[in-house]
């Protein structure tokens, strides 16, 4: 039922029965809604009430009031909505949205019948559009103007207030995710503000009349005509533009890479990196990340990824703010997050926020989709290997949704189709599954829960099973305190595990065993406290615990024997504080700090050494015990986080940063590249946490109305306590690791330049990156030196980086992509020579890393071939016909030397040294 009451705005009353308003009542609300309070409220006294039915939300109010005047409940029960009211002559009570009634109703305007009920009372309305013009000048088709006034706030006669903040969110009609990036305009003041990653804005505007637009690139734009009485929010629904173009992969909000305070940030649009070529035709995140500039690997296939010269465990991956240890699948030829699932990816490699802590090189910051709570609706993949499958659904429309998807390889179907015997009885196979639920509990609260697995099985051998899996779980509740407050409280555990099975019916059968778990709380916090100052602040906690390993004979015979390596547990805790605040128009800056403090935990035994001495069984002074959770050694500091913006034309901007980090983990590897097998340490007594200063500084430009974007960034790091292996080290099973490691000093610098072309027919990005990365271990005795002392070159140093993406748009539905890439080789150790000691010949190796492998070079193309574009199609399909390394590149992987017949010989493995052609049918409805 509704009561139409818009007239009441130009007609008014006068209140002359002043006497009538002191009756005191007594009633008790228990959780009802605003209407059923009214109701109350009417049937406990003499007051009849008039409203409009959509005026009231469903909040639910508990409150208790003794002899109180109906002015008292209304003002308290009114005091945080944009509800006003009006007591007239007759005890009548008219209630308003955001407005205040002023004058004298007319001369029998209300029946006069006794019998008159609340729900017979029917005003006509005035259109609203007679009293504010509708706004003028918006392009048809491209803006859409609703017609619509829209009150903010709630007016209210004595406030001294000129100013009022208008907040909300984004998001698309369709799919009900946020909009990042909309740029909302203030018609005639020259304000405006853009959404964050969630599609949230929040700006401040004088009060009275004001004209909103709102645009984003793919999306159809708004215009709305606004009353603004005080703070308030206004939520923006937007149409998809099936008019432009979707072929960048890589694309940043408008002017946001000119505009965004924080230096060294990359965005990847998930949904757009269906048409860029990569092995097997399997979309895959961190491979289009690794051919922009500061990202690389240390070969084709290998797992992980090195950011600005840091090494593979310095990069924080988060999964809806859950640590991903193992971020790939089949030994780093799959990326383990699936992009189905996926929304946008932010990383950070130069300025962190304070929120972010324990890595040292970056952060790849990965939301999960919301599930679409308006329809049903699904995508799906099947390629050469993979088939991949994502549903949502609402569950409750409007409030909640479940998104569910997994992917799986059939692999293991074409091993066994195979003749080859050792091949048909091998396995190599992989899944992952993820689940996400949403519930919008009311406009200021909402939950959201996300669980992930993943797990890859291996074996050439049949006789050993090797099996790698993840667990993640995110728990966030989002609670909006005021327009200018809002608070996230976070859980999230994690798990990596590997096992390896090694069962053939002999005397060395084994089971060997690792797994380490993080369970994380952090409460979060945002605070608007003027247009010039954004506050982020919070408090988290983590706790590790590590099982660094086991062996165990698998049959009573096994001559293997049992080790069970003591478990580790770590306490991190950290407060942060940030700050986005503008100085003037030209320069803004973003201040951060935050404090870690990491406690390594007993129950463990911590071996002492002799100081000065390296560490060894030799210079072993004693073995200290402490019992469960006792306090063994504690670590921690103060980090900066600073970053600074300077227009110097509107479309030119420098960027400046400084921030220094620390890292209270590890990976312990003597592998060249990463291995699912690493395992990870604690620091401890023995074993410092590794520390990093990054100086940044770097040019932004957007050219011609940001059809091209042009930037240049160089930095230069300084590493401290980074872990590397002595020769002939043995990590896995070692009680006593801290004697086959060495802790030192790196740094690296680099210039990295992006070029990307946004519009036409032809877009896409040139990277490159001149870089180098280099550490030093130089101990105060010969065996703690590495190369006598002095800076070399890492293993994942490599200079020269080139990247090239493109996309040819033919029309809406045929377009050619290519992709090419050019690296320098990767550091290697190679023999030089021979001698004889003591009658046996021996090797003579080169200082570590001296030589390089040769440079990597490789094209890859594909045709991507678009469905009709009609709307009403139960799916809309997508074909990708590609060929990885069309030019059939023998491109080494590694170098490594085999002795033979008293020779020494050099081979080199390659991973896929032929061109690989695919095709993959997408779909989705």
């Amino acid at each position: 039922m509704k009561y139409i009451l818009s007239s009441l705005l130009v007609l008014g009353f006068y209140s002359g029965l002043a006497q009538e308003m002191d009756e005191q009542v007594s009633l008790s609300f228990e959780n009802l809604s605003m209407k059923e309070a009214i109701v109350l409220l009417h049937e406990s006294s003499d007051y009849t009430f008039y409203y409009v039915d959509d005026w009231l939300d469903s909040r639910s109010i508990s409150k208790n009031y003794d002899g109180m005047s109906i002015n008292e409940i209304l003002n308290d029960l009114f005091a945080d909505t944009n509800l006003n009211y009006h007591i007239m002559d007759g005890k009548r009570v008219v209630l308003t949205k955001g407005s205040v009634i002023y004058n004298e109703l007319p001369e029998n305007f209300f029946p006069s019948s006794q019998e008159q009920t609340m729900d017979s009372v029917v005003v006509e309305s005035i259109d609203a559009r007679d009293m504010i013009p509708i706004l003028q000048g918006a392009s048809q088709g491209a803006i859409r103007n609703t017609g619509e006034i829209v009150k903010i706030g709630k007016e209210d006669r004595n406030s001294p207030n000129r100013f009022a903040t208008l907040s909300g969110y984004a998001i698309n009609s369709v799919t009900q995710q946020p909009i990042p990036g909309l740029a909302l305009v203030v018609k005639g003041s020259g304000q405006g503000t853009t959404t964050n990653a969630q599609g949230f804005y929040s700006i401040r505007l004088p009060v009275g009349r004001q004209q909103i637009e709102v645009s984003a690139l793919g999306y159809r734009g708004e215009q709305r005509a606004l009353i603004v009485y005080g703070d308030g929010q206004l939520n923006f629904d937007l149409t998809e533009s099936f008019e432009v173009l979707d072929e960048v992969v890589v694309e940043g909000d408008r002017n946001r890479n000119i505009e965004e305070t924080i230096g060294g940030v990359l965005q990847i649009e998930i949904k757009e990196i269906k048409n860029i070529p990569l092995v097997l035709g399997e979309r895959d995140i961190f491979k289009v990340a690794t051919t922009l500039p500061g990202v690389t690997t240390a070969g084709e296939g290998a797992a992980g990824f090195n950011v600005r010269g840091g090494k593979t465990d310095q990069n924080l991956i988060l999964l809806d703010h859950a640590v991903i240890y193992n971020p790939s699948h089949f030994f780093g030829l799959f990326s383990a997050i699936n992009p189905f699932t996926s929304n946008n990816v932010d990383i950070y490699k130069g300025n962190i926020p304070a929120e972010h802590g324990g890595r040292l090189s970056s952060v790849f910051d990965i939301h999960t989709k919301d599930g679409n709570d308006q329809k049903f609706s699904g995508e799906a993949s099947i390629g050469p290997v993979t088939g991949n499958l994502t549903l949502e659904t609402p569950l409750i429309k409007d409030k909640s949704s479940l998104l569910v998807g997994g992917r799986a390889t059939y692999s293991n179907w074409i091993l066994r189709s195979l003749k080859d015997e050792t091949l048909k009885n091998s396995e190599a196979s992989f899944f992952d599954v993820i689940a996400k639920y949403n519930y919008k509990i009311n406009k200021n609260n909402d939950v959201k829960v996300m669980g992930y697995y993943s797990r890859d099985a291996f074996n050439v051998t049949r006789d050993s099973l090797q099996t790698y899996s993840n667990r993640s779980v995110s728990l966030q509740w989002n609670h909006k305190f005021s327009e200018k407050s809002k608070g996230d409280l976070i859980f999230t555990n994690s798990q990596y595990k590997f096992d390896i099975n090694f069962d053939a019916n002999s005397v060395s059968d084994f089971d060997l065993k690792y797994d380490i778990e993080e369970t994380l709380l952090k409460l979060k916090m945002k605070y608007l406290y003027n247009t010039s100052h954004n506050f982020d602040y919070g408090i988290s906690g983590k706790l590790y615990n590590v099982n660094p390993g086991s062996i165990e004979p698998l049959q009573g015979e096994s001559i293997v024997d049992p080790v069970f390596l003591p478990k580790e547990k770590g306490l991190e805790a950290a407060a942060f504080i940030s700050d986005d605040f503008k100085i003037n128009e030209k320069l803004s800056i973003h201040a951060g700090l935050r404090y870690s403090w990491y406690a390594a935990l007993g129950e463990s035994e911590q071996r002492i050494y002799e100081a000065g001495q390296p560490k060894s069984e030799e210079t072993l002074i004693e073995t200290q015990s402490f019992d469960n959770n006792e306090v063994i050694e504690t670590y921690g500091g103060l980090e900066a986080r600073l970053s600074a913006r300077y227009f110097l034309t509107p479309s030119l901007s420098a960027k400046a940063s400084y921030n220094n980090t620390f890292q209270y983990v590890h990976t312990l590897s003597n592998s060249t590249t990463a291995s699912p097998t690493d395992t990870w340490k604690l620091s401890d007594i023995n074993i410092e946490p590794q520390r990093a200063d990054q100086f940044a500084l770097g040019l932004h430009k957007n050219i011609n109305d940001n059809e091209y974007e042009l930037s240049i960034e160089s930095y230069y790091k300084k590493f401290s306590n980074i872990l590397d292996y002595k020769t002939g080290a043995n990590l896995l099973l070692n009680e006593a690791v801290e004697t086959n490691v060495l802790q030192g000093d790196g740094k690296s610098y680099g210039v990295e330049l992006l070029i990307k072309k946004n519009q036409g027919k032809i877009n896409g990005w040139l990277g490159y990156t001149y870089a180098r990365s280099l550490i030093k271990f130089d101990g105060n005795l010969e065996e703690e030196r590495i190369n006598g002392g002095e800076y070399f070159s890492s293993n994942f140093d490599k200079p020269h980086d080139l990247s090239l993406v493109t996309n040819y748009k033919f029309n809406r539905r045929f377009s050619l992509s290519a992709n090419f890439v050019f690296q320098t080789g990767r550091p290697v150790t190679y023999p030089v020579g021979n001698y004889v000691y003591e009658g046996r010949e021996y090797t003579f190796y080169s200082d570590r890393n001296k030589f390089r492998i040769p440079d990597y070079y490789r094209l890859d193309v594909s045709f991507n071939i678009e469905g009709n574009h009609k709307i009403k199609k139960f799916a809309h399909s997508f074909w990708n016909i590609s060929v990885y390394n069309v030019l059939g590149r023998n491109n080494p992987f590694s170098v490594f030397f085999v002795t033979e017949e008293g020779q020494i010989k050099a081979y080199k493995s390659s991973i896929f040294s032929i061109p690989i052609p695919t095709i993959t049918y997408n779909f989705k409805f």
